[in-house]
């Protein structure tokens, strides 16, 4: 005999269904959990017969949301990059750092000496405090390798924290994150000997779910990002890019080409490439976390993504160098603060949009179907979530049931 569902009541359900109405919010709401699955949510006086029965569990008038989704973040790394934050306070440019040999092959030189536990525990200690803020669903990519034996015991160690903590982990291979020393000059070599291959051999272990790139002028030019796109596309595997981040190169309208879940960054994004985006359906994940830490200053084009339809992400971008960020929470605040986003859009941003940023359909929203992951709170309005800073108010988190 199949138990009864969880019947949660005595809530607010932001349940961010219809962008008509600010949040999808119903007062007075019920939402039944059954085998990890949302079975019904709606008007508690509109509750079917047939579910009344259920294990009641009150909620004491609490706000409920969709689980919260990071959908950028580069947690499994060795090292910190603490004296670069230094060398940019006192005046050197993300560009100047990264030329001179600090920027992101530091953090290879110290990720491939880095055994898999270590990576993992690391790794840990920084999911966890996501999954304290509501994150039921990660995004986590290698890129700090650079050779093929350390990209794939990257993504063994995402796959790896999944499978030691209650949250859903979605990996991503970042092989064309950065030239590592040993190809300096040889961009085309390292693409075709290391990266390629590192993408192969990771596709046949089952460790990727989707391909990114970094293009940019210190890193891969979009006809060499296409070069492993075009891999991609023949292994079956969906791409996303960091685009005009620094520069425009036109990055995220090739990526829009190849129908890529996302564009990330892309403060440097103009109209042509907003519209490619439009077309192809790719999201645009923002990420203020690293906007903020490189004192940057030319703001991604949000009138001009409201004006064509894209849908607007937010995430943490969580990595040693431009953002160590591990808050949701104030990436959402951030998101607010320094881009203008409403707080019904950061909601969005990292529910509903962040899902389909990782080509997601069964998560981010609180609806009949979806799984059961969800963020009760202690607050009265989901604009509280925005507004504070450096405050917690996770009530609990809900992964397939409420323990």
């Amino acid at each position: 005999m199949n138990a009864p569902p969880q019947l949660l009541t005595n809530l607010t359900a932001a349940t961010l269904t219809q962008d008509a109405d600010p949040y999808g919010l119903i007062g007075d709401a019920a939402i039944a959990l059954d085998g990890g699955t949302i079975r019904w949510a709606g008007p508690l006086a509109e509750l079917p017969q047939d579910l009344r029965d259920g294990e009641r569990h009150d909620l004491g008038g609490r706000l409920v949301t969709p689980g919260l989704i990071d959908c950028h973040t580069h947690l499994v790394h060795g090292g910190n990059r603490a004296a670069e934050f230094e060398m940019r306070l006192k005046g050197a440019s993300y560009e100047e750092v990264a030329r001179a040999g600090g920027g992101i092959v530091s953090t290879v030189s110290a990720t491939r000496g880095a055994s898999e536990d270590a990576l993992l525990s690391d790794a840990l200690r920084r999911a966890d405090a996501l999954i304290a803020e509501g994150v039921t669903t990660l995004e986590i990519k290698s890129g700090y390798g650079l050779d093929i034996e350390t990209e794939l015991r990257m993504l063994r160690v995402a796959r790896a924290v999944m499978a030691n903590r209650a949250v859903r982990v979605k990996t991503s291979f970042l092989g064309a994150h950065a030239v590592p020393p040993e190809y300096k000059g040889r961009d085309d070599a390292y693409i075709d000997t290391i990266c390629i291959p590192a993408l192969r051999a990771a596709h046949a272990e089952g460790l990727v779910d989707a391909v990114d790139g970094f293009c940019e002028g210190i890193a891969f030019s979009p006809a060499q990002i296409a070069r492993v796109f075009d891999v991609a596309a023949a292994l079956g595997l969906p791409v996303k890019l960091h685009a005009e981040q620094l520069s425009n190169l036109g990055g995220a309208a090739m990526a829009a080409g190849y129908g890529a879940l996302s564009a990330d960054h892309i403060e440097y994004l103009d109209e042509d490439g907003v519209k490619a985006m439009a077309q192809a359906g790719t999201a645009a994940v923002l990420l203020p976390g690293a906007f903020y830490t490189l004192r940057e200053t030319q703001v991604p084009p949000v009138a001009a993504l409201r004006d064509h339809g894209v849908p607007i992400a937010l995430a943490t971008d969580a990595n040693p160098g431009s953002s160590p960020l591990t808050s949701l929470l104030l990436t959402m605040n951030m998101g607010c603060t320094l881009f203008r986003l409403t707080p019904e859009e950061a909601l969005r941003g990292v529910t509903v949009n962040a899902a389909r940023a990782l080509g997601l359909s069964d998560v981010g929203t609180i609806a009949a179907g979806q799984r059961a992951e969800l963020a009760v709170w202690d607050i009265e309005h989901p604009a509280e979530l925005s507004y504070r800073i450096g405050f917690n108010p996770l009530h609990t988190r809900i992964f397939g049931a409420l323990e």
